[in-house]
């Protein structure tokens, strides 16, 4: 005769086995709470917390494309789910679908400030990953697009030098030791443009490497390079529009720290500012971060 066991859900209800599986989440048992959660949803379809529980569940256990399923089927159910924006921005980011998955936190970071929650840096931390991450790929392609320009350049000028070789071999005209000093000559010439050519491509090869902004040069809560720092009580930095418009919309606290604090308490970081310049206008590309 089979025992009972702690995880029954026989005659749960749908609250019931949401909670049950809360519990096993928390004790890191992320199978036997994805269990939980498909019988809550089986038992009751519209909730999209359920989805989201699920997905989170999920998305723990690395399983980037059920987390994702999870996620978009909680949104059908209601597109302002903001964990359900999420999961999903995370997922959707560790199977390299890195432009869909930057709208989706960046519709939760959005709703998390129209909804007033308080996500910490979670959702502004998992953004700047994303975006980090799109960057690479394309500096990826950016170098691979300059090597391969280089490559056709060196071949295009051999091929003229090959061309050009063949062509003298043609000339009836031509005496033996005029024939070899033409032939060294358009070599040399060859030689000559490739080394002009590589050197060219060497005055630009630091730009070969990855290109990346510090962290620190970039706002806290827009994530985008800062223009006009200003620094806190606690030690934060800001961009001022942003950390003024969190004070107006969302309270007067620092978002990290959760101090309290109030506009009058902002002060320009003016060293933050010299080192952004700096970078900039060694950087110029940086404007396009």
């Amino acid at each position: 005769m089979a025992s009972k066991h702690i995880y029954s859900t026989t005659n749960l209800s749908d609250l019931q086995l949401k909670e049950q599986g809360k519990c096993l989440f928390s004790a890191r048992k992320y199978d036997d709470a994805i269990n939980c959660y498909s019988k809550a949803i089986i038992k009751n379809p519209t909730n999209a917390t359920y989805f989201t529980n699920r997905a989170l569940c999920n998305l723990k256990l690395k399983r980037w494309d059920l987390c994702c399923q999870d996620c978009r089927r909680a949104l059908d159910i209601d597109a302002n789910l903001l964990k359900g924006h999420f999961f999903l921005g995370q997922g959707l980011m560790e199977i390299d679908s890195f432009d869909e998955a930057i709208k989706h936190l960046q519709r939760a970071y959005d709703l998390s400030k129209e909804q007033k929650q308080n996500f910490g840096d979670d959702i502004t931390l998992q953004l700047r990953l994303a975006r980090k991450k799109r960057w690479n790929v394309l500096e990826e392609k950016r170098i691979h697009q300059e090597i391969e320009l280089q490559s056709y350049l060196n071949r295009l000028i051999k091929g003229d030098m090959e061309n050009r070789l063949g062509q003298l071999k043609l000339k009836d005209n031509v005496h033996e030791e005029q024939l070899k000093e033409k032939q060294q000559e358009i070599e040399q010439e060859c030689d000559d443009h490739i080394k002009e050519l590589n050197n060219i491509f060497s005055k630009v090869d630091e730009r070969r490497k990855k290109r990346d902004v510090p962290d620190f040069l970039c706002g806290k809560i827009s994530l985008e390079i800062l223009t006009e720092p200003v620094i806190t009580p606690s030690g934060i930095t800001y961009e001022r529009k942003d950390i003024e418009e969190h004070l107006q919309r969302v309270g007067h606290f620092d978002p990290v720290t959760r101090v309290k604090l109030t506009q009058d308490q902002l002060i320009p970081n003016i060293s933050m500012k010299e080192v952004v310049d700096s970078f900039i206008a060694e950087n110029e590309w940086s404007l396009d971060y």
